[in-house]
């Protein structure tokens, strides 16, 4: 019954994940006029609203996994997922129930149909729901996209956050830094704190300015804020005068571009401190128990030792990069990267990020904005790249398992949904 019910959800409301733009729609009259269906559930509880680039999902999760240390009811409303439907929606890290789905579809379904709302809008309407009937303590709120217009912005939160800016979804966001910085900072709401996770010269002017219009208090992650030594087993953490905050920490995140979302993480729990006072200091708790706190998966995932193979979900140029970076760090015999991507991402720039001495098992996921195989390797091959062309993401995933030696390295990614079928076979 909760299969059917979903295949209808995914059929029936436009699902931005699975078509793109066409699934986008602008304005939050359609939210507006579902949280008056239900009662206005976004003023029921304490939240975290979190927008950016690159970072929000895993900041989101090491603060849910804070509040939950904390003893807090705390509900995480991610995007997107990339196994089950119901990772989107968490209550002290379970993911939301089959029945309460089906409940609340039944419930309220011919009501929203009339208002034609889109899938994310509909989802949203599910995750507010769900934490006011479950009368959660706080809840961590990802932006969907953008921050402006997005169907999480009818939220007054405690704390808003945006990790980061770079070049995404620039058709519906705006052509440069700046305009994308001014859909983000949407969520700055008048008099509530809202920190900033990386500098950018031309972003945080436009975070300044409306900050100072909403009288909102500003934090600044600068670069020099919090100095990490060590290795992500025992990581020692000083501010910017020398001064240890943090010693024998283990951070189970273990991409690099991680340590800029702790820097996040760590100036937010300062902020939330200050807002609402925490009877002792979780933060090493929160860290070390971020996976089995929330069922964080899919980023810099180690999903075997021999031969390594590491999945993980970065997709934009900002996010590609640095994963290529850290990839570049691992001595191997043969890197083997089984990799895909959605068609409306810049192509040329992603694969030109891309090392050239790696093996390519080139796939398409099973999702409507997927690139074909054959015409990524079309880019691919044009960048100098070896590719074979394989197909499905599980037989790409096969073909190198089978070409690979015990000192081979495999990686897997260049989409969300490459990942999450990969996940949905090994796991």
């Amino acid at each position: 019954m909760y299969k059917a019910l979903l295949d209808k959800i995914f059929q029936a409301y436009p699902m931005y994940h699975k078509i793109g733009s066409a699934a986008y729609k602008e304005g939050l009259e359609n939210i507006e006029a579902l949280m008056d269906i239900l009662d206005h559930p976004e003023r029921k509880f304490k939240a975290v609203h979190i927008a950016g680039t690159n970072g929000k999902g895993s900041v989101a999760h090491l603060l849910s996994s804070y509040f939950q240390e904390r003893g807090c009811k705390t509900g995480l409303f991610t995007s997107p997922h990339l196994v089950d439907f119901r990772e989107r929606i968490r209550l002290n890290g379970q993911m939301i129930s089959e029945e309460a789905v089906l409940a609340f579809f039944d419930k309220f379904k011919t009501q929203f149909d009339q208002l034609e709302p889109s899938f994310f809008e509909m989802t949203t309407a599910l995750a507010f729901h769900y934490f006011a009937e479950q009368k959660v303590d706080v809840a961590v709120i990802e932006v969907g996209l953008g921050g402006r217009l997005d169907a999480t912005n009818v939220l007054s939160p405690l704390l808003s956050v945006i990790t980061n800016i770079s070049l995404e979804h620039t058709q519906m966001l705006g052509d440069s830094i700046a305009k994308i910085a001014k859909e983000k900072a949407g969520i700055i709401k008048p008099k509530t704190p809202v920190v900033i996770g990386e500098f950018d010269p031309e972003s945080f002017p436009v975070f300044e300015d409306i900050a100072n219009q909403k009288d909102a208090p500003l934090w600044l992650v600068t670069k020099d804020e919090y100095q990490f030594s060590g290795n992500f087993e025992d990581l020692t953490v000083k501010d910017v005068w020398g001064n240890i905050l943090y010693e024998h920490l283990q951070m189970p995140l273990q991409g690099e571009y991680q340590l800029k979302n702790l820097k996040t993480f760590l100036q937010a729990t300062e902020v939330i401190e200050e807002l609402w006072p925490a009877e002792k200091d979780v933060v090493p708790q929160a860290i070390r128990n971020v996976v089995s706190n929330t069922g964080f998966q899919g980023r810099w995932q180690v999903l075997r030792r021999e031969p390594l193979t590491i999945c993980d979900v970065g997709h934009n140029p900002g996010g590609l990069a640095l994963t290529m970076k850290q990839l570049a760090e691992y001595p191997c015999r043969q890197l083997r990267m089984v990799f895909g991507m959605v068609s409306d991402k810049d192509i040329d720039k992603a694969v030109s990020l891309l090392p050239k001495d790696a093996l390519y098992y080139v796939c398409q996921a099973k999702i409507e904005r997927a690139l074909p195989a054959d015409e990524l390797a079309k880019f691919m091959r044009q960048h100098g790249l070896q590719c074979l062309v394989v197909g499905t993401v599980a037989d790409a995933f096969r073909q190198a398992n089978a070409d690979a030696a015990p000192d081979d390295l495999i990686f897997v990614g260049g989409s969300c949904f490459v990942v999450g079928e990969l996940l949905a076979v090994v796991n």
